[in-house]
């Protein structure tokens, strides 16, 4: 009976990661506004030139030009449930962005949900999880739905901060090398790859390997990273994201360091929830507005 339920499922999968045939590939708005924040469906380039894949924008009210904030979110090895996922949102966390001047881009990335396709930041088993290569296929993502966006007349073209949560957050760090002039600022929250390895708390898969990924990411480095995460995250433990955050400075990479309170069961989605931006919200803001250096007088 399991292996006819799994044999069954099989053709669902193909349907959800492959694109449909003969069909005209456009990007833009897909949609019409609506509520909250003018909340629009889009389509944003991919990897696959033949999948357009799905977004929500949200913006302010008036004509702009407004400062991009781009959300990327959490991912999963599993494929299933990577297939099942809802278009992220990430309500709270877009609410407190709009309410200060930012049009917020939610992507979804190719592998997940409605968007479908291969998915193309893959790490591999876990002995052999190539973090390196994941954490750069993410950020590539990030970058094409980026800068078609930044093309937009409503759209400032300086400015832009990039928000990573987990794999998306890993993403972030791997995209630091970004042009600063284009890129003002990344706030990842518990950036990592391979967490919960086997669903099992505070176990990570080959964590030496994603030590040595992020020292890469921190040579390369070009644009400051506020680094978050919760006292009770069981996916990258406070310690241990020390520790990658650690590796990340001293390889070149300029990041600022912060644990927040506990947040719920699961501080790992703290970032989804109002309690959480709650919680993060003097990180955030200090991080989408960094304080200039007063210039003083030589006596």
């Amino acid at each position: 009976m399991r292996l006819f339920n799994a044999l069954a499922l099989l053709p669902v999968l193909a349907l959800l990661t492959t694109a449909p045939l003969c069909a005209e590939v456009t990007f833009g708005a897909s949609g019409e506004e609506g509520e909250p924040f003018r909340r629009q469906q889009w389509r944003v380039p991919s990897p696959d030139d033949d999948i357009a894949a799905h977004a929500l924008l949200f913006r302010p009210a008036g004509a702009g030009p407004f400062r991009l904030a781009v959300i990327a979110h959490a991912s999963t090895q599993n494929v299933l449930r990577r297939a099942q996922m809802p278009q992220p949102e990430y309500r709270a966390l877009t609410a407190f962005l709009v309410a200060r001047g930012f049009a917020v881009l939610v992507p979804e990335r190719l592998g997940h949900g409605a968007s479908g396709g291969r998915y193309v930041e893959d790490q591999g088993g876990c002995d052999e999880a190539d973090y390196t290569r994941s954490g750069r296929a993410t950020a590539d993502e990030i970058t094409r739905a980026l800068e078609f966006l930044r093309k937009k007349d409503f759209i400032r073209k300086d400015a832009v901060i990039v928000i990573g949560h987990s794999a998306g957050g890993w993403g972030a760090l791997a995209l630091a090398n970004a042009d600063p002039n284009a890129v003002a600022a990344i706030i990842a929250f518990a950036p990592g790859r391979g967490g919960h390895a086997n669903d099992e708390p505070n176990r990570i898969c080959a964590p030496h390997t994603l030590l040595a990924a992020v020292a890469e990411f921190g040579k390369a480095a070009r644009i400051p990273v506020t680094w978050l995460v919760a006292a009770n995250d069981s996916y990258f433990a406070p310690a241990f994201s020390k520790a990658l955050a650690d590796a990340f400075r001293a390889s070149g990479g300029k990041a600022d360091f912060r644990t927040l309170p506990a947040v719920g069961s699961e501080g790992h989605w703290m970032i989804e929830t109002e309690a959480g931006v709650k919680a993060a919200s003097s990180e955030l803001a200090r991080a989408l507005n960094p304080s200039r250096p007063v210039a003083t007088k030589k006596p």
